[in-house]
């Protein structure tokens, strides 16, 4: 089992930055990759960002050179760091972490964090 409380949501002027923070408990040893996801209203969730153990990382195409994820060598955090944020951002955002144990693998995910971008 692994436990994840997100933090760092909140409302910001369109250009503006904010900084989400995922911190990890439990099972951290198992985890296989770390990442963020979004969902606007009337929208599905989408996948924002990943990490991945080796350190590599994926962007979807609308958040390329405006967002950054990063984690812990420990693997006990994962950050993302959003920058020139738009109106389309608006979304409540989780953190997500796969994790692989004796050929079982699951998905966690934190509770959710309000982000407002204003026009």
């Amino acid at each position: 089992q692994v436990q994840l409380v997100e933090s760092g949501g909140g409302l910001v002027q369109a250009g503006g930055s904010l900084r989400l923070s995922c911190a990890a408990s439990g099972s951290i040893f198992s985890i296989v990759h770390m990442g963020w996801y979004r969902q606007a209203p009337g929208k599905e969730r989408e996948l924002v960002a990943r990490i991945f153990t080796s350190g590599s990382t994926y962007y979807t195409d609308s958040v390329k050179g405006r967002f950054t994820i990063s984690r812990t060598n420990a693997k006990n955090a994962v950050y993302l760091q959003m920058n020139s944020l738009k109106p389309e951002d608006t979304a409540v955002y989780y953190c997500q972490v796969q994790t692989v144990a004796t050929a079982s693998v699951r998905q966690y995910w934190g509770q959710g964090t309000q982000v407002t971008v204003s026009s």
